[in-house]
């Protein structure tokens, strides 16, 4: 496997914290990343990776996969990459796009592991999630603990009633700071998200994330006076109407005592008869 010491020195870059660049470069922890694939024997036929970097990580998908996808934004390092794995390219066993994983089309892939930049985890997880796939992902501690969160605790929230819409996730792994060049603020944390269906129906999901979205905003309110504070954000046009139809108990808790099943049972209700505003 190639040295991560010696892809930053062959790059002739070092990380920028004010660019969300932070190179993983413990081995032991590159190591792993993609066994937590194999524990759920994943289909690796075609890895998707967020944020190559100097290609440290991207190194061990090729031993794992048939395929390998790197998305990096940076082009110089765009530009190191194809020239490092030039002979992987010509195989056909490594694809580099040079983009914004927000911006450019994803491939056809069938998992993703990835270091993700810190600043874009949130809207890179919610692009990755709804393709229904196994992921693999490093995140900032604080934002893994509250991705896996159960109702009742203080890190239950919105971030974890969306995650748990989609996945099954589980943090797999803690990650000291000193694993990575340079070093960030804070520990990371590696999350496994494997997809799931939910055992709740969702008439309209843009809706129901909407509608979580909103009651979390007012989350030390009972759920009914967020439900009437928030109808700005949910788009309900007849709040009362979802108060005075809905079940007491559930009225009187706050949003971080409420299950995903019993979010999603509101609101069904609020579409039926809040009058959403489309």
């Amino acid at each position: 496997m190639r040295d991560p010491d010696g892809l930053i020195a062959r790059a002739g870059v070092r990380g920028d914290p004010d660019r969300d660049q932070h190179f993983l470069v413990d081995d032991r922890v590159l190591d792993r990343l993609p066994t937590y694939l194999e524990e759920i024997d994943a289909d690796a036929s075609h890895v998707l990776e967020i944020g190559g970097g100097t290609g440290a990580l991207t190194d061990r998908l090729l031993a794992i996969a048939d395929e390998v996808t790197v998305i990096e934004r940076d082009r110089d390092l765009a530009a190191f990459l194809r020239e490092e794995f030039a002979d992987e390219i010509d195989a056909g066993e490594l694809t580099v796009i040079e983009g914004d994983a927000l911006a450019v089309d994803l491939p056809d892939f069938t998992a993703s592991v990835s270091n993700l930049p810190y600043g874009v985890s949130s809207e890179i997880t919610f692009r990755l999630l709804p393709e229904g796939k196994p992921l693999v992902l490093m995140y900032q501690q604080e934002f893994a603990e509250r991705m896996v969160a159960e109702p009742g605790t203080s890190e239950y929230g919105r971030l974890s009633v969306s995650t748990q819409h989609f996945a099954e996730p589980e943090l797999v792994e803690s990650i000291p700071k000193e694993a990575f060049s340079p070093p960030p603020a804070v520990r990371s944390a590696v999350v496994r998200l494997v997809p799931r269906d939910p055992d709740y129906e969702v008439g309209d999901e843009d809706f129901f994330l909407r509608f979580v979205k909103a009651l979390f905003t007012q989350r030390r309110k009972t759920i009914r006076n967020a439900i009437r504070n928030t109808a700005h954000i949910s788009g309900l046009d007849d709040p009362d109407a979802v108060v005075e139809a809905a079940d007491e108990d559930l009225l009187g808790k706050r949003a971080d005592a409420v299950t995903p099943a019993e979010f999603a049972e509101l609101a069904q209700l609020a579409l039926d008869v809040g009058q959403p505003i489309e």
